[in-house]
């Protein structure tokens, strides 16, 4: 559970600073959307890793403040990685960019804040 626990801080931080990211730099964040599927190795790397944090939420779930929340997103992960891992990459890469196109340096920095709210919930539900 510990380790658990110290992977969903770790994410809660990441998340943190993807906003940090996303208001600061905005066209990098877009950039960083758009190689989303691009490749092999980023398509299986990124859906790999981020499995790492759904089945830390889904161990963590029982210590958290909101243990059906977490199971549910953790599980929610892992499925839509698993099913991103089925269909062809350049699905996932297509729709990347379909988002990289309508969110645009402005819209980003306005959705920033949100990356802030979700992962200082998340260290507020492990902490």
């Amino acid at each position: 559970m510990l380790v658990a626990k110290y992977i969903v801080v770790a994410f809660g931080a990441f998340i943190i600073g993807v906003g940090i990211l996303m208001l600061v730099y905005p066209q990098k964040a877009r950039e960083i959307l758009k190689k989303a599927g691009s490749t092999p190795l980023i398509n299986y790397g990124e859906l790999i890793v981020r499995m790492i944090p759904a089945a830390g939420l889904i161990l963590a779930a029982p210590v958290s403040k909101y243990p059906q929340f977490f199971a549910l997103l953790g599980w929610f992960m892992i499925g839509t990685s698993i099913f991103l891992m089925l269909l062809p990459r350049k699905y996932h890469h297509a729709y990347a960019l379909k988002c990289a196109d309508i969110l645009t340096p402005t819209l980003i920095r306005a959705i920033a804040p949100a990356s802030f709210i979700f992962g200082g919930f998340l260290l507020y539900a492990v902490l």
